[in-house]
């Protein structure tokens, strides 16, 4: 972090939200800031406005239209873009598929880990001398992690505290085979998007964590068919007015 220097510009966000499109019509006051990287512009603009008490900076992960399939999402340029802003905690809302029969369409995952199956996606501000090495054991911030769980829980939503996410690089499903590894080294979920946000985040120095909503489950597990992406979006659809009423109640518990 210290080789990126002081932020470029005023802080006009605390913390930030990255995630499916629309989230930035909930904000009042709002207004776009386009932003240049070292890294390339972002996926978007930041959408900055106020939400339930707090400055809050919105990214579309892939973009406004999702036109970034998950391997060619912008990631160093959307996390450097949020720290520029001010932003020093990262909500990360993303769906997931179910590797565990225990884990239904609709639950959420606060996950305490994540498992790196993705290649060629830069994933270090740091690639250049002098080598800087990065902690990584536990990826996302614990005391963010207990405010979602907790707000989740107020809600009255089915929420699980801790899981392994393996990201794998899309934008295909994993076969059978995939699935039934995943399964049997006891991780929860899969995903496409959730590496490397949060290796970057930390990079930045910046607190960071995930909530993931299961939208399936993935070939094989219980017996159920394998995941497509209309009932993914089905599912999706079903909740997104869930997903965003948690960040909302997490948002002024956030320190």
């Amino acid at each position: 972090m210290a080789r990126l220097g002081a932020r470029p510009g005023p802080a006009v966000a605390e913390i930030a939200v990255i995630g499916g499109s629309g989230f930035y019509e909930f904000l009042s006051d709002a207004r776009d800031i386009d932003c240049d990287t070292p890294y390339g512009a972002p996926a978007a603009a930041v959408t900055v406005g106020t939400l339930a008490g707090r400055r809050v900076a919105f990214l579309p992960r892939h973009g406004r239209h999702h036109q970034f399939p998950p391997a060619q999402v912008p990631y160093r340029a959307n996390l450097y873009a949020l720290w520029s802003l001010g932003v020093t905690q990262v909500i990360a809302p993303c769906s997931v598929g179910s590797l565990q029969p225990d884990l239904h369409p609709g639950d959420f995952v606060v996950v305490d880990q994540v498992v790196d199956r993705t290649w060629g996606r830069a994933d270090t501000f740091h690639d250049t001398a002098p080598v800087v090495h990065h902690g990584f054991a536990d990826p996302y911030d614990a005391p963010m992690r207990a405010r979602l769980v907790a707000a989740g829980t107020q809600l009255g939503y089915r929420v699980h505290d801790g899981g392994t996410m393996v990201v794998i690089n899309g934008p295909r499903f994993s076969t059978r085979a995939e699935s039934a590894w995943f399964r049997a080294m006891g991780w929860q979920v899969f995903n496409m998007t959730g590496y490397p946000e949060p290796v970057l985040a930390g990079e930045l120095g910046l607190a960071y964590a995930c909530v993931a909503l299961v939208t399936d489950y993935d070939a094989g597990v219980d017996g159920q068919e394998p995941v497509t992406m209309d009932a993914v979006m089905a599912v999706l659809a079903d909740n997104v007015a869930r997903v965003r009423a948690l960040i909302t109640t997490a948002l002024p518990t956030l320190d």
